[in-house]
């Protein structure tokens, strides 16, 4: 991540230039990265689209509406995630620098509409908005802006702070993206929002770490930032602790029928599913035994219906996204476009691992959804235009501008 800032010379065979990509090599090649990241984006959404109709269209029915309501919402924010990911592929790597502290600070006052006569609650989080009967949930918004800001914040403070520089002058250069990054993550936790508050910590430990932060403060910075997470989650709130406890403990028998039964369920579809599952839209505990079976648990339901080889494959998907993001990371030589593509990889994918854990139990129940696929209008939008961000600083990849420009 130490290459020059700005340059779009092709780099060295074997940086990202031409070479042999014959063979497995295939994986490599910076136009299979961009056109395989891509495919991924479309097959996850389509398929979210595919599955948030299965496991939403029983409870549907059984509370008296249409079974498609939900997959239509779901299509309308699809659409427009997708125009949002259209015009952010058209914006410039310099407009993005230059807007992103704006872009962060609304994203921040969006936030801390959660605090007004505006917020309302769900299941614990007091992270959404209502306005005009529709409602929203401003962190999404936050986590796009910090993956866009940050990268440009710590590029100045690395700048500043030089190759040998005292405690002392290392806090000075890195204070405003502290600054700013812990102003969002308080924010976040005003809401009592655990996985999100989760989710923005990896951001800015990765983003800190690649941007040459020494890691000896940084582990030090990343593990009271974790303890603040659980600590100020669980004050005060009895549920979470319950189940956060419960994840790495035995459930007694009055747990099994609260805060275990979501998991345990979540276990039992997993178990129900086998090898090839037990068919498209056949799932049993998406008939109201799966509490959100649609959202954040979608993929039990994925797992009991299409069994190992659907979740493996899914997950096989993501792994594409994340290498494709990865690899062009490594080797652009526009070292903004780099740190954004990776705090963008740690989000996204990221994210997908923790969702894919707690269905597994190997995690507590912390409210994420699994991005692309979980029904939510918010968490869709904004993934869709990460990608189409993400596109774009793919596109800086010489290989691909040549390949794309024009496009």
């Amino acid at each position: 991540m130490k290459r020059d800032t700005d340059s779009n010379k092709a780099p060295s065979q074997g940086a990202g230039g031409k070479g042999d990509y014959r063979g497995w090599r295939a994986i490599l090649n910076p136009l299979w990265c961009y056109y395989g990241f891509l495919a991924a984006v479309v097959a996850t959404t389509v398929f979210g689209l595919m599955m948030v109709f299965s496991s939403s269209a029983v409870d549907l029915v059984a509370q008296g509406s249409s079974p498609w309501s939900q997959v239509i919402r779901q299509t309308i924010y699809a659409v427009l995630g997708l125009l949002l990911a259209l015009l952010a592929v058209r914006i410039s790597i310099d407009h993005y620098r230059s807007w992103s502290t704006w872009f962060l600070v609304v994203s921040q006052g969006i936030q801390l509409l959660t605090r007004t006569p505006l917020g309302r609650s769900a299941n614990g989080n007091e992270g959404w908005i209502s306005v005009g009967g529709v409602s929203m949930q401003p962190a999404e918004l936050l986590k796009l802006a910090l993956c866009l800001w940050l990268p440009q914040a710590l590029i100045e403070a690395q700048r500043q702070a030089g190759k040998d520089s005292d405690l002392k002058s290392l806090a000075k250069a890195y204070a405003k993206p502290a600054f700013g990054f812990l102003i969002s993550f308080m924010f976040i936790m005003l809401g009592k929002d655990l996985g999100t508050a989760m989710i923005i910590v990896i951001i800015g430990f990765v983003a800190f770490l690649v941007s040459g932060f020494p890691l000896r403060w940084l582990l030090s910075l990343a593990v009271l930032g974790m303890a603040a997470v659980i600590g100020f989650s669980v004050y005060g709130n009895s549920n979470r602790t319950q189940r956060i406890m419960a994840a790495y403990g035995k459930c007694s028998a009055e747990d099994i029928q609260g805060v275990c039964y979501q998991s345990i369920h979540g276990l039992y579809a997993m178990a129900s599913g086998g090898l090839t599952g037990v068919g498209l839209g056949n799932s049993r505990e998406k008939w109201n035994y799966l509490p959100e079976a649609h959202n954040d648990f979608i993929f039990a339901v994925i797992g009991e219906e299409l069994g190992f080889v659907g979740a493996a494959m899914l997950i096989l998907v993501f792994v594409v996204m994340g290498w494709c993001m990865l690899r062009i990371a490594l080797t652009t030589r526009n070292r903004y476009a780099g740190m954004v593509l990776i705090c963008l990889d740690v989000w996204l994918v990221g994210q997908a691992l923790i969702n894919i854990c707690v269905v597994l139990g190997l995690l507590p129940v912390i409210g994420l959804p699994l991005p692309f696929v979980s029904a939510g209008g918010t968490a869709l939008i904004s993934c869709l235009a990460s990608a189409g961000v993400a596109l774009q600083m793919i596109r800086t990849q010489p290989d691909v501008k040549a390949a794309t420009d024009g496009s």
